[in-house]
């Protein structure tokens, strides 16, 4: 069934697809990745035309779909990939934790990667709490990066969940990094964790004077800094 439904993606993508709009999303990604040029609310919605009648995936068929998606050569394949996981993120077992590890170090850019993070890592380690060393392990130092923002961003929709020792934890280790989408990424992480619990990452923010600029400013985005505090610079 894996075969039978990527030939019908393709065959579907294909047909659907616009030159003309390609080009934008090229450029809009830095000409990392060609595209076929199919807006999302389109491709969602060819998405169900692909897999109607299609029966529910054992993992393996689903890992089998989403890395031969990895494999071709369009964005819009690897979106495929990450809506489907996203869908299907209830079977994904620690077995399945090479196959993220892959999708998340390979045609690596935020898109897939902040998808990856928040709707498959974050479902797999709730699932596999032992899965959370392996959190630990990605935010080591000298961890390729894509991996360590997944594991900072994986708890982005636990909410009163999440674990704030841990999250604290990694945005500290990584708190002087310079890449980009670290800090971002720190950030955004503390952003979401501020609308549970404004006082504990405005008490955060304000002892640990490492962090970026960036990293304070998207924090501390809505709930402003501790009492006393300078705003971000």
């Amino acid at each position: 069934m894996s075969d039978a439904v990527l030939e019908r993606l393709q065959n579907v993508y294909g047909a659907a697809a616009d030159p003309s709009r390609a080009a934008p999303m090229r450029a809009y990604m830095k000409d990392k990745f060609p595209f076929l040029g199919i807006s999302s609310p389109a491709r969602r919605a060819l998405d169900r035309e692909v897999l109607r009648g299609a029966p529910k995936p054992d993992e393996a068929g689903l890992a089998d779909i989403v890395l031969a998606c990895w494999a071709l050569p369009e964005r819009e394949y690897q979106y495929f990939a990450c809506d489907h996981l996203r869908r299907h993120a209830g079977l994904l077992s620690p077995a399945a934790l090479p196959v993220l590890r892959e999708l998340v170090t390979t045609k690596s850019w935020w898109d897939t990667v902040d998808a990856l993070a928040a709707h498959v890592a974050g479902p797999m380690v709730a699932a596999h709490p032992a899965l959370l060393s392996t959190m630990d392990e990605w935010t080591a130092p000298g961890t390729d990066l894509w991996l360590v923002r997944t594991a900072i961003l994986h708890q982005l929709r636990y909410r009163e969940k999440t674990d704030r020792d841990r999250l604290f934890d990694y945005c500290a280790r990584w708190a002087g990094e310079r890449d980009f989408f670290i800090r971002k990424g720190i950030g955004w992480a503390l952003r979401e964790y501020a609308k549970t619990d404004p006082d504990a990452v405005r008490a955060f923010v304000a002892t640990h004077p490492a962090l970026s600029g960036l990293s304070a400013r998207e924090a501390l985005k809505n709930v402003g800094p501790a009492a006393g505090s300078p705003a971000p610079r």
